[in-house]
C-alpha cells in the first residue's frame, strides 16, 4: 500500500485545474477528495494496482493520475482536448517527481469513440449532460466494449438511466458512492462561487 486515502487526496489536490476551461466540453475539475474516495475503492476492490487502466475523457488527468500513485501497470489518457491533454502531461511529470510510480502512462489526443484497447478497468468522470443531453451515454458504451469493471460518476438523477444501460449490455451495478459535488464558478454561466450537485459513482461489473 502506496497511501492511506487521505495521503492520495493531498496528492491529487495538487495537481493543476483547468484555468480557461471549454463550456462545450464541461470542463469542471474533479474535486480531490471525491477522486479520492473513489479511487480508494477501486483500489480495496482490487480494480488498480497491477492492471491496465483507462481514463476516458481524462482532463486533467487526475482519476489516472490516481490510478499510478496506486500501482496500475499501464494507464490510458483520452481526450479530444489538446489544452487538456498538455494539462494531464504537466500533472504526470509532477506526480512523476512526488511519488513512486513504476506504471507507464500513455497520451492519446482523440474521441473517446475511436479507442480500441481492451483493459481491466474504466476510470471516468464524462460529461454531465448539461449542455447535450446524455453526452455520458457514449461514455458508457465505449467503457462497456473494452473493459469488465467501469468506475463512471454521473448526476445522481441518472440513476435508473444507467442501471438500465448496464442491465441492456450484460453488466450489472455493485457499489454507488453518493457526493455532492462542487462546480467552482469557472465556467461562463456559473453565477455562484460554488455551486453543488447530487452525483453518484457507480461501480460497475460485467455479468
Amino acid at each position: 500500500m502506496r497511501l492511506s486515502k487521505s495521503g492520495l487526496a493531498i496528492e491529487l489536490s495538487k495537481l493543476k485545474v483547468f484555468e480557461t476551461p471549454k463550456v462545450r466540453l464541461e470542463q469542471y475539475p474533479t474535486d480531490s477528495e471525491i477522486a479520492g474516495e473513489v479511487l480508494w475503492l477501486a483500489y480495496m476492490r482490487n480494480d488498480i494496482e497491477g492492471k491496465a487502466i483507462a481514463d476516458l475523457g481524462c482532463g486533467t488527468g487526475i482519476l489516472g493520475l490516481g490510478t499510478m500513485i496506486l500501482g496500475a501497470k499501464k494507464t490510458y489518457f483520452i481526450d479530444e482536448d489538446k489544452d487538456a491533454l498538455d494539462l494531464a502531461k504537466i500533472n504526470h511529470r509532477k506526480v512523476s517527481d512526488d511519488c513512486d510510480i513504476k506504471g507507464k502512462a500513455e497520451f492519446i489526443k482523440d474521441d473517446i469513440k475511436t479507442f480500441k484497447h481492451k483493459v481491466d478497468t474504466v476510470i471516468e468522470n464524462p460529461p454531465f449532460g448539461i449542455k447535450q443531453k446524455h453526452a455520458d451515454k457514449a461514455f458508457l458504451k465505449k467503457a462497456f466494449s473494452i473493459s469488465k469493471v467501469i468506475y463512471t460518476i454521473h448526476k445522481i438523477e441518472s440513476a435508473k438511466f444507467i442501471e438500465k444501460l448496464s442491465e441492456d449490455n450484460k453488466f450489472k451495478v455493485t457499489d454507488i458512492l453518493e457526493f455532492d459535488f462542487p462546480l467552482k464558478n469557472t465556467l461562463e454561466h456559473h453565477k455562484r462561487r460554488i455551486h453543488r450537485i447530487k452525483v453518484g459513482c457507480w461501480r460497475i461489473e460485467k455479468n
